[in-house]
């Protein structure tokens, strides 16, 4: 049902692609939006080792949570910095792609701590994040993307 990647000595191992998804602070989530149209946004996440699941946080309405609710099918593409080698000008850039559906998380307690999670790759404030959660957390809805394919490649840019 996937496609496999064609440029296989490209290929990352898993492990490396999970160091992206945990490392790197935000990706781009493409939904199946309006009349079909695809709907690719910028988006933090939190990548919980524990059940290998990606976390976002959102308000509870607007274009991506109707093409959620029509269509829990989505990617999340992340990419790292880059780095070039000593003597070269072309940038070597780490990418990752994830394929999954998409969840709400229904239980309160678990979308605040994932939320806490989240804030936590931006600040250890936790009287910031504690503000944060008390004021938006009853506003907010945390979804998680399900993964059932990942694929994360090397590329060089010349």
């Amino acid at each position: 049902m996937f496609r496999k990647i064609v440029r296989f000595k490209q290929q990352l191992p898993d492990a490396e692609c999970i160091e992206i998804l945990t490392k790197q602070l935000r990706g781009v989530l493409s939904v199946l939006g309006d009349e079909g149209y695809p709907y690719g946004l910028p988006i933090n996440h939190y990548y919980c080792p524990e059940d290998g699941k990606l976390y976002f946080h959102s308000g509870k309405t607007g274009h991506k949570i109707d093409a959620v609710k029509r269509c829990e099918k989505a990617s999340f593409c992340v990419y790292d910095e880059g780095f070039r080698r000593e003597g070269e000008w072309a940038l070597n850039i780490r990418s990752v792609i994830v394929f999954g559906r998409i969840e709400i998380v229904e239980d309160q307690a678990k979308a605040m701590e994932m939320a806490r999670r989240l804030s936590h790759k931006f600040t250890e404030d936790e009287t910031y994040i504690d503000r944060e959660i008390a004021c938006s957390g009853p506003h907010t809805l945390v979804f998680a993307l399900v993964p059932e394919y990942m694929t994360g490649k090397l590329v060089n840019e010349a």
